[in-house]
């Protein structure tokens, strides 16, 4: 939300309601009565895998709607909760334990979410969403694919398990298959074939919503509810009950609920960024903490669970033709009159058919597609996605927010620690200078000139491995002279200075030279304050390679008409 100054005074009226268009009404509506036929029997489900009763999620899908409205950025974003809020909450209420309500609980844990929302708000946090690189964030997703599919199994079979760790739940799930009842792996199945159809061949349909009414529908006329096949059961009519946090449980709740705060806006700002138009505002990392914190603490004493933005939600908003924030209004009004009017129909929903929407839906996060395009890029950062893929499984997912974290931060911690070092050459006829490769193996180079090409920024976490590189590939050329390349080095902190200074020195003992060329005004600063400056002089510094080569080619030539 922009604050917009008006004649007269002041509005803190959001951007999008204050330049409203007449012609933007119908889409919006249209747009948000399409995304509550998706976003309501989403909810649902997502309110099933957290252990909650399916009213939570129509409870998440109200006010947080409509208090985002007012204070996010995104014009189409759709808030309410995702899978992987709805799998980390799961796992927050088993690691609490104990004989607290879970409403209690569920309301303690979203308003904790939601303060922490806010208050990284306030310190300008909203960087750190970028701590989570993009491999490490398809490897957790994929990882929380597979233990939501897992988790929603059995009840496709229509057994019980005893839940536990990952692989408990598998081993449990196996042991359990003779005990299967076909009644709800019928219905299951229907469910999963029929949203892939609608998907497949009418992806405009609202395929949750039809697979809700199929289900229902089948209810209904052959009596399954009496032939075995487990129901929702009876929904709460109606808006909640006023529910109030119990703090008394912040200092189990807090780790999770940073965890889940950090997941809600990674997913939120994701979500707002990738559906933004380019005639539209750019989300903005700090106010959509901001919007999706007060969402969160609003929505907590309502009843909601912690939430945040979807993208798939939010991709049908826009393919609806969502323009402002209005669609989301009229996605939260459609939710209000489904508390009202259509409780009783939701309680003979049957569980299999809630199971298949969350199995179907689940999936989309597992993306072997992505997982090959990191692993034909780039080797290293396929395993970091394995890593952070497997975490999930094997330590749970609260866990495997810490490990896909310090698997990021690592990773970040690798690549600064291993400069690139590019030996170059020019290429024929040409003063085009380019790393050594076997692609281009008659690219030319001069007896006795060794120009090498660090990359990044040299300071004291890796500049011993800068200077250890560089030793290797001195001693392997015994070079006349050495030409450092420093154009693609934007700062030189002072113990990578003294490195350098001590390799100069011992290089001019042993006969060899140091050029030093493309040296940015902060780099160049930095060298005229130390020694190397008159260990190098000026005739040794230059403004480009190619006048750098010229020199030494000169020189070769007056040395051998001498």
């Amino acid at each position: 939300m922009h604050s917009l100054t008006k004649p007269g005074g002041n509005t803190s009226l959001p951007e999008w309601l204050v330049s409203y268009r007449k012609q933007w009404l119908r889409p919006d509506i249209v747009a948000g009565l399409t995304a509550a036929a998706v976003v309501i029997p989403k909810s649902m489900a997502y309110a099933s895998v957290a252990g909650l009763p399916l009213q939570i999620g129509l409870y998440t899908a109200f006010l947080p709607m409509v208090l985002y409205a007012f204070l996010g950025t995104s014009r189409v974003l759709s808030v309410s909760t995702t899978t992987t809020i709805a799998i980390l909450t799961a796992t927050e209420f088993s690691e609490v334990g104990g004989t607290d309500s879970l409403l209690s609980v569920a309301c303690t844990l979203t308003v904790m979410v939601g303060a922490a929302l806010v208050l990284a708000s306030f310190l300008r946090l909203g960087f750190v969403a970028n701590f989570i690189s993009q491999p490490v964030l398809i490897g957790f997703k994929a990882g929380i694919g597979v233990v939501i599919i897992l988790d929603q199994v059995p009840k496709l079979l229509g057994v019980h398990i005893s839940k536990g760790t990952f692989l408990h739940n598998l081993f449990s799930t196996i042991t359990s298959l003779p005990k299967t009842k076909l009644i709800a792996v019928a219905v299951g199945i229907f469910t999963i074939l029929l949203l892939i159809g609608i998907e497949h061949f009418a992806p405009k349909v609202p395929a949750p919503l039809l697979a809700v009414a199929a289900g229902i529908g089948a209810v209904s006329a052959f009596q399954l509810g009496a032939r075995g096949l487990e129901l929702v059961g009876h929904i709460p009519q109606g808006l909640p009950s006023l529910t109030v946090p119990n703090f008394s449980l912040a200092s189990k709740l807090w780790p999770g609920a940073l965890g889940i705060a950090l997941m809600s806006f990674t997913e939120t700002i994701a979500a707002g960024r990738a559906f933004v138009r380019s005639d539209e505002p750019w989300p903005q990392a700090n106010r959509e903490l901001l919007a999706t914190g007060v969402a969160n603490i609003g929505g907590a004493f309502l009843g909601a669970m912690p939430g945040g933005g979807g993208t798939s939600q939010t991709a049908v908003n826009r393919l609806a033709g969502a323009q402002t924030q209005l669609a989301q209004l009229a996605t939260a009004g459609t939710t209000l009159m489904t508390m009202f009017l259509l409780a009783p129909l939701i309680a003979l929903m049957p569980q299999a058919t809630l199971a298949g929407i969350v199995i179907v839906y689940s999936a989309g996060l597992i993306k072997p597609l992505e997982f090959r395009e990191v692993l034909r890029i780039r080797r290293t950062e396929f395993i970091w996605a394995l890593v952070a893929f497997t975490g999930v499984m094997l330590l749970g997912t609260l866990k495997g927010i810490v490990v896909a974290i310090i698997v990021s931060i690592v990773a970040l911690a690798y690549q600064v620690a291993n400069p690139k070092i590019y030996v170059l050459r020019r290429k024929p006829g040409t003063n085009v200078f380019r790393p050594l490769s076997e692609e281009h193996p008659d690219d030319e180079t001069l007896p006795g000139l060794l120009i090498l090409r660090p990359e990044g920024r040299i300071f004291f976490a890796n500049a011993q491995q800068c200077a250890q590189k560089i030793r290797l590939l001195v001693e392997e050329a015994r070079p006349k002279i050495l030409v450092l390349d420093l154009s693609a080095i934007f700062d030189l902190e002072y113990t990578a200075l003294k490195m350098m200074e001590e390799a100069t020195h011992k290089m001019l003992e042993r006969g060899m030279r140091v050029w030093l060329v493309g040296m940015n005004p902060t780099v160049f600063s930095m060298v005229q304050k130390s020694s190397l400056h008159e260990s190098v002089g000026l005739h040794g510094m230059y403004f480009n390679l190619e006048s750098a080569v010229d020199r030494y080619a000169g020189e070769n030539a007056h040395a051998e008409a001498s």
